[in-house]
């Protein structure tokens, strides 16, 4: 089984004890221990579900049900009406709010292309991150992305080349590496935050639809503003909270 099959599995999957049983859905819980990423996409997902059933247990039954089936015991046929009537409105609400988690946590395109890369890795760095490497010594970052055949040949810009380095990790992308780097632009930092500037770096053959050498290109994605370039066959996605101005300072 492999990232894929067991994203597909856990879709279904909801914490608790009664969904363990399941061989596939045991096989990718486990792979999820296994897999930094999977365990990442698996911790977002239960929170997703969390978060619908907080919403479920929060929609209140009809006013006046309960009096009535009380008060109408001799009408069994009026209450069933009523009941299905109720029920009907509830799963009404339900799926509305299905739809719209579903709008909110699935805001990407169903592809390969690098709209839906550049959406993932944005995801990565602002939904939390557990970092393979923390360090501020660039050399032990290359060394760690060499050992861990990850794109470690990539050019830093003069600015980025100065600003304080946090730490690194090794992302997944369709079966290709990706080598995060994670800096602090000296901003204050809420507690447990550490980084406020992330770049990724693949090489731009795993992406498609990868933009071409040129300029680099600018666009807000989530929170975070986002510029994108190409250079010696290296994709670059560099992004921080601010503005486009805040970020070509470090380009």
């Amino acid at each position: 089984m492999n990232l894929d099959d067991a994203k597909t599995v856990l879709l279904l999957y909801r914490p608790g004890p009664a969904d363990t049983g399941d061989p596939q859905t045991a096989e990718a819980l486990a792979l999820a221990k296994r897999e930094p990423e999977l365990a990442r996409w698996l911790e977002a997902h239960c929170a997703r579900q969390e978060a619908l059933r907080t919403k479920f247990r929060q929609i209140a039954a009809p006013a006046g049900l309960k009096e009535q089936i009380i008060s109408e015991q001799a009408a069994r046929a009026r209450i069933i009406s009523w009941r299905r009537k109720a029920v009907f409105a509830v799963t009404a609400v339900m799926a509305g709010l299905i739809v719209l988690a579903s709008l909110w946590f699935t805001r990407q395109p169903k592809d390969d292309t690098f709209a839906t890369y550049r959406i993932r890795m944005v995801r990565i760095a602002s939904l939390g991150y557990r970092m393979d490497l923390a360090t501020n010594n660039p050399a032990a970052i290359r060394a760690y992305f060499v050992e861990s055949n990850a794109p470690a040949d990539y050019a830093l810009t003069a600015p980025l080349e100065k600003t304080a380095t946090t730490g690194c990790a090794v992302e997944n992308w369709r079966g290709a590496k990706v080598s995060m780097v994670c800096f602090h632009t000296g901003r204050p930092l809420p507690p447990g935050q550490s980084s406020d500037l992330w770049l990724f770096v693949i090489d731009r053959a795993a992406v498609k639809n990868a933009p071409a050498a040129g300029a680099p290109r600018f666009a807000r994605v989530n929170n975070l503003m986002t510029a994108t370039w190409t250079e010696g066959g290296k994709l670059y996605v560099l992004g921080m909270e601010g503005n486009e101005a805040a970020l070509r300072q470090y380009l």
